[in-house]
């Protein structure tokens, strides 16, 4: 498997709304749908996607301002994932460092911030409600209270066809999109299947335009996300068939992140660690996450019960 598949691929989501020459359009278009608002100035719209905020394995799919009053950061997900709001914290607290000059924090006026939106679009095979919040509270180990509560909401809009979210009708380039989804999902990994697919979108007026400039390309985009997904599954398969010739969960994991500390001790990058050990940036980024909060004495033990608590690594659980 070629190496450069267990890097982060630009998804046909992503194309459409950050890098394809319709984006800006097609995000006023979100943003009206999502607001119930009519704007129509399209050089309202700022793209801020943010990239490497923390490690490089890290990369919010798209992030964009209205004017100087709102900032959205959405993720486009066919899993649900209950660490979102953790990340987006990071996100927006990231955006905010850039944003607020260092003289104004420290001021005695107050600095006017943008406000945020958080959002996830759905899409993916498992059942979901057609519209759900993740909150950051529900990870804390205790409840805070009404003192010193800190909360951070995402809405998770399910956008599969047959959950018919009213966004879908507001939003015609989103409703394209998941139609499209439906259209090419069954042929992920048939490269002709797939070409058929979107010369069919394209008949049935379906993303048209879009796929008429790109098809070509937005084909090799959803081979490189099969290529991906593939590369994910055999890499855990190996993972467990070493796991079972070395005996118990718990001891598999702690040599992992011992070799991982090991590096990174040496000062190596995430991206180097993940090439020594041939395991993808993702799996090496969160444990080097965990590892810094006890930086510098890399405190192992506590290291590996928070890798083991959090229950991230399912090693030899398929």
């Amino acid at each position: 498997m070629a190496k450069e598949n267990r890097k982060y691929k630009d998804s046909v989501f992503c194309d459409l709304y950050y890098s394809d020459e319709t984006a800006e359009k097609n995000l006023l278009e979100l943003y009206n749908g999502l607001f119930d608002a009519d704007l129509e100035d399209i050089s309202l719209i700022k793209k801020v996607r943010l990239e490497d905020v923390l490690f490089r394995n890290m990369k919010n799919d798209v992030a964009f301002s209205v004017g100087d009053r709102r900032i959205i950061l959405s993720e486009h997900q066919s899993t649900i994932n209950p660490n979102l709001p953790v990340r987006m914290l990071m996100y927006i607290a990231r955006e905010y460092e850039k944003l607020m000059p260092v003289r104004a924090r420290y001021s005695e006026v107050q600095y006017g911030l943008m406000t945020p939106s958080f959002l996830v679009f759905y899409n993916g095979e498992e059942d979901q409600p057609e519209e759900q919040v993740l909150r950051l509270s529900d990870a804390f180990a205790e409840p805070c209270g009404s003192n010193g509560n800190l909360e951070l909401e995402i809405r998770v809009v399910n956008i599969n066809t047959d959950k018919r979210h009213e966004l879908l009708e507001k939003c015609g380039t989103l409703r394209q999109y998941s139609e499209f989804v439906e259209k090419t999902r069954q042929f992920n990994g048939n490269k002709k299947r797939l070409e058929r697919a979107v010369k069919e979108c394209i008949k049935e007026d379906i993303l048209a335009d879009y796929l008429g400039r790109k098809s070509e390309e937005v084909v090799n985009m959803l081979m490189a996300e099969y290529d991906y997904a593939t590369d994910i599954e055999v890499h855990s398969q190996e993972a467990e068939a070493r796991g079972e010739a070395k005996g118990r969960t718990e001891g598999r994991t702690e040599e992992f992140v011992q070799l991982v500390l090991k590096k990174l001790k040496k000062s190596c990058t995430v991206a180097q660690i993940a090439e020594a050990l041939e395991e993808t940036e993702d799996k090496i980024g969160w444990i080097v996450e965990i590892a810094q909060r006890y930086a510098p004495e890399y405190d192992e033990r506590k290291i590996l019960d928070e890798v083991m608590r959090l229950s991230k690594f399912q090693w030899g659980n398929g």
